[in-house]
């Protein structure tokens, strides 16, 4: 008899360590905007790694720089000059923040955002010394800045904290979008204020241009940093190189950040993290002062430099911003008491849920699921991948270059969910 072989969620359960929740499902294969499963169903794929997969899985122009620079150079230390970490960081700077500034190229979001740390601490203290104490860091409550201790520590939702005390000292966490909260957290022990112009992980909240601005002025008058977390935001997912530019767009509201994070969808897919920071405070982490082994390898940046050229050449951009507004329509005609609101910019969408409204429908209570995993859950059974934001949103973060098409197809899948769930309400 033919012996079975275990499957992928066996030989993760026994080797992999289980640190995450995983949905039971396993994909050997991707293209475009879809995924296919081991057992061969395809599913439209919204969800993009998180926000990761910029222009879908396996995209060519991306399998031709990992093809092509592979074959030349694949890792070079950093203690030697390297021709496609210029070119890239050319790019960030002249397309995408259009100042002038410097970069710094690492792995993941995380290892950028505890780069804006460390540039803002020791921006303070070739300043002002060690005897002034200026080191703390302003963040917002709901934020999510990575999963170091450093990252943890930054971040304003205390589950992500939960048995790994003592926390880094020297954050502060204030209610997003609370002006008058964050003018009186404000002191002269402040080195920085951090903050995600699109809050993710935290539900999809958008920054305010009142916060912006009074965030820029205290930046002003209590000399500190001004810097903003893109990490999921950025990269043309908001329809701007920068989200916080999509943010602001109209109001009347003019801000330019101190330092910048990007990650996610920075490469595509291959893992690359990245900030700038404008040229007045970029000499703060001189030599010694940071660095990353594999942070800029030739490979790392030869596809990047590719994705985020596509993006430009492609009219992807403009693409995010139809797309948006091509969802934002079809979502209007809907009437399903679930979903109270659908708020974010650009593809980067969370579906808010009504608990009241979920706690009504049948089998939803003996779950044991969140209202967002509930959804998610049964999104997925459809063929729709889609990704929770806390317990009450469910996040769109489709590829950039999605067809008009595929927006079709996941409007007439999700709102098939949603009308399943609506006529399994105890109380219809």
């Amino acid at each position: 008899m033919k012996e079975l072989l275990p499957t992928t969620a066996d030989l993760m359960d026994e080797y992999v360590l289980g640190n995450y929740g995983r949905f039971p499902i396993t994909f050997p294969r991707g293209e475009g905007a879809y995924l296919w499963s081991e057992e061969g169903r395809r599913y439209l794929d919204f969800s993009s790694g998180v926000a990761v997969c910029a222009l879908g899985h396996s995209p060519g122009v991306m399998q031709k720089a990992l093809r092509e620079q592979s074959a030349k150079l694949i890792h070079c230390s950093n203690l030697y000059y390297i021709r496609e970490q210029a070119e890239l960081a050319r790019f960030v700077v002249e397309t995408m923040m259009e100042i002038p500034g410097k970069v710094f190229f690492c792995n993941s979001g995380a290892e950028a955002n505890d780069g804006l740390i460390k540039l803002a601490r020791k921006r303070a203290y070739i300043k002002y010394g060690a005897s002034a104490g200026k080191n703390e860091v302003l963040t917002c409550q709901q934020s999510f800045h990575g999963r170091t201790l450093g990252g943890i520590a930054a971040t304003g939702q205390p589950k992500v904290k939960i048995g790994f005390d003592p926390m880094l000292p020297g954050f502060r966490h204030v209610p997003f979008n609370d002006v008058a909260a964050l003018r009186e957290a404000v002191t002269e022990k402040t080195c920085a204020i951090l903050f995600e112009p699109v809050q993710g992980e935290g539900g999809i909240h958008t920054a305010t241009p009142e916060y912006f601005a009074a965030a820029a002025a205290l930046r002003d008058e209590f000399d500190l940093l001004l810097m903003f977390d893109e990490v999921q935001c950025g990269s043309g997912r908001t329809g701007d190189w920068c989200g916080w530019r999509t943010v602001l767009e109209g109001s009347g509201v003019t801000v330019e950040p101190d330092a910048v994070s990007w990650a996610k969808g920075f490469a595509g897919g291959f893992p690359m993290g990245s900030f700038w920071v404008s040229d007045a405070h970029a000499g703060a982490l001189g030599p010694g002062s940071h660095g990353s082994t594999f942070g800029g390898t030739p490979l790392a940046c030869a596809v990047a430099l590719a994705v985020l050229g596509e993006i430009e050449s492609a009219g992807v951009l403009d693409n995010v911003k139809d797309q948006a507004a091509r969802i934002r329509e079809g979502v209007a005609k809907w009437d399903f008491p679930v979903i109270r609101e659908l708020r974010g910019v650009g593809l980067m969408l969370g579906f808010v849920l009504d608990a009241a409204e979920m706690a009504s429908v049948e089998g939803f209570t003996n779950s044991g699921k969140t209202p967002s995993i509930f959804v998610v859950d049964a999104a997925r059974e459809a063929g729709l991948l889609t990704v929770p934001a806390g317990e009450n949103v469910v996040r769109w973060l489709p590829p950039l270059n999605v067809s008009d098409k595929e927006v079709d197809e996941a409007l007439a899948l999700f709102e098939s969910v949603l009308a399943g769930i609506s006529v399994n309400q105890t109380h219809s």
